[in-house]
């Protein structure tokens, strides 16, 4: 009869766990930063409210450095970054999750004849050592250079990998990929660079040393100019419940049909 008892109590437990297990999260889940994570962030957070009706999810594309600052102010629940921590940033106790990785793009007017760039070629042309599109194969014409605005985490990541830190020559400093993208749409000479899963067909981007920015070629490193999408939150600041369960589901492998189709590739 104890026996008994004691299956019955451990079979009610396992029920319980389960149904907790089980339980839609409520409340909110606040996420600010970079602008390039919004296709990728937007469809985690939809997902997310249609499987916990009670949350409401919100995104503030601010911008990286932006995103980083709320975290350590507690004015988000989650930052978006889209390039790694600085050692200064992780010094202040702050902890990055890498969500995905992005292809940067480097976009011109579909007019521009000029289809593909290798990387040092690219770094010539932000510095101001080439400045005329009639040298690299496109019409004599000025390069007007588009880019982002300091403390950008797409700007970091270009200027990273292309060698060009704080020597890009820009006409235009933006705060957003999509000013970026509309900037270049609207200029034949203009040249910019955009987070791939931003880039819309009223632009086109060039290949970078014969190879094109795609999901296949971001996943397997054959494109260069690429960078992470990470989550940052305080290392010694435990998440809500609802924000935990939103970061549990967005790193799990379940997310990554959904980043997928937001023009990202999954870490997970």
């Amino acid at each position: 009869m104890k026996k008994l008892a004691s299956l019955m109590l451990a079979a009610v437990l396992v029920l319980s766990a389960l149904a907790g297990c089980s339980q839609e999260a409520s409340g909110t889940v606040t996420t600010d930063g970079s602008t390039s994570m919004e296709k990728v962030i937007g469809a985690l957070g939809e997902a997310f409210e249609a499987q916990n009706k009670n949350v409401t999810f919100t995104y503030n594309p601010t911008g990286s450095g932006s995103g980083i600052q709320a975290v350590l102010e507690g004015r988000c629940d989650i930052g978006l970054s889209s390039r790694s921590l600085k050692a200064e940033e992780s010094a202040q106790g702050l902890t990055g999750t890498v969500l995905a990785y992005d292809g940067i793009a480097v976009i011109v007017h579909p007019d521009n004849p000029v289809s593909d760039l290798d990387v040092d070629t690219i770094a010539k042309i932000y510095t101001g050592e080439i400045t005329n599109w009639k040298d690299i194969g496109g019409q004599d014409a000025e390069i007007v250079l588009i880019g982002r605005e300091a403390g950008s985490g797409t700007r970091d990541g270009f200027e990273s990998i292309t060698g060009t830190e704080d020597a890009c020559q820009y006409r235009q400093e933006l705060t957003s990929t999509g000013d970026v993208i509309t900037a270049v749409s609207q200029n034949p000479d203009a040249v910019g660079y955009a987070s791939l899963a931003s880039v819309k067909d009223t632009v086109r981007a060039v290949t970078v040393g014969g190879i094109a920015p795609t999901e296949d070629t971001v996943k397997d490193g054959s494109y260069v100019i690429q960078r992470p999408f990470v989550l940052v939150t305080k290392a010694d600041t435990s998440l809500s419940g609802s924000a935990q369960k939103f970061f549990d589901f967005a790193t799990s492998p379940d997310a990554a049909e959904l980043i997928s189709g937001a023009g990202a590739v999954a870490a997970n």
